[in-house]
């Protein structure tokens, strides 16, 4: 009597061992990838406070990081992997997108705008931060807005959303902007502006209003203009992989509706933080309130 009571729970486990099985074979793409390794690849960008960057141990933190380890957590959960393994990888403005499509990274969250040019590259996640374009400079320039800059030097990163503004100024407006394009290493755009090589860096005002308070004397600088632009921040993920992203969308989704996000929010945007313990006591736009309440993918152009 006491076998014939084992075998339906036996039989049950079995099932239940090819089940998984089955679906484990089912997997492809990136999913099966992180099952197979049991490790998970998070790109991370060292110099975009609040978002991604490290304090020269090598160790991510930020807005944008804490999303992709709550990411991270909801792969761990899919797969049932109990032992799931973070990886963090370094990946620059030049070589981020890059870094995704060879699988060296299986996702990169920072300060990315989703663009539909951009899309030809890569697959981008809900949006997790809403930015506008603007200009640093220094209070004494006698720069206040975009109109200023005829005959003048700006900075900013090659291959950036903003280096593509200011060359469509130059074209469509005749602006006579003097473009200024570095990268990541070497001279940077701050760098170049505050060695008095450019009159202003463009860029997106969180990453502007981060900046200043890494300079050398942050009294000295502002930041000024109108938005020439709303840039949609999303993740990378790699193209065509819609098992993935699905996974992705959906755990941001959830925490911007349970209120997870917007904790994170108050964490890196309206609270001290390191390494200056400066607050940047930059409040929810309007366009990041309605993300918020609606989470979607979609680019502003």
């Amino acid at each position: 009597m006491l076998i014939q009571q084992k075998l339906p729970s036996l039989a049950l486990a079995a099932a239940l061992l090819v089940a998984n099985h089955a679906y484990a074979e089912d997997r492809t793409g990136t999913l099966k990838k992180i099952a197979d390794s049991g490790v998970i690849t998070l790109g991370f960008h060292e110099t975009t406070p609040p978002f991604t960057y490290s304090l020269g141990d090598g160790k991510p933190l930020g807005y944008s990081y804490d999303i992709s380890l709550k990411i991270a957590e909801a792969v761990k959960r899919e797969l049932k992997l109990s032992n799931l393994q973070i990886k963090a990888i370094p990946v620059t403005t030049q070589n981020r997108f890059a870094t995704v499509q060879s699988g060296n990274a299986d996702i990169m969250c920072g300060a990315t705008t989703n663009t539909t040019e951009r899309q030809k590259l890569s697959a981008f996640s809900n949006t997790i931060f809403v930015a506008g374009s603007r200009l640093m400079t220094r209070k004494d320039s006698g720069i206040k807005d975009f109109s200023d800059l005829a005959g003048k030097s700006v900075a900013t990163f090659a291959r950036s959303t903003s280096e593509k503004i200011l060359r469509k100024m130059n074209s469509e407006q005749n602006s006579r902007i003097n473009i200024v394009s570095t990268f990541d290493r070497g001279d940077t755009p701050v760098s170049v502006l505050q060695a008095g090589q450019a009159d202003a860096y463009m860029m997106d005002d969180v990453l502007l209003y981060a900046t200043v308070h890494e300079t050398w004397r942050p009294d000295e600088w502002m930041v000024t203009g109108k938005s020439q632009s709303f840039e949609a921040y999303g993740c990378i993920l790699p193209k065509d992989d819609f098992a993935f992203k699905k996974l992705v969308d959906r755990e941001i989704a959830r925490m911007m509706t349970s209120g997870e996000a917007a904790a994170i929010y108050r964490k890196w945007l309206m609270s001290p933080i390191p390494p200056k313990n400066v607050n940047l006591n930059f409040p929810m736009s309007k366009e990041m309130i309605d993300l918020f309440k609606n989470p979607n993918d979609k680019p502003f152009d």
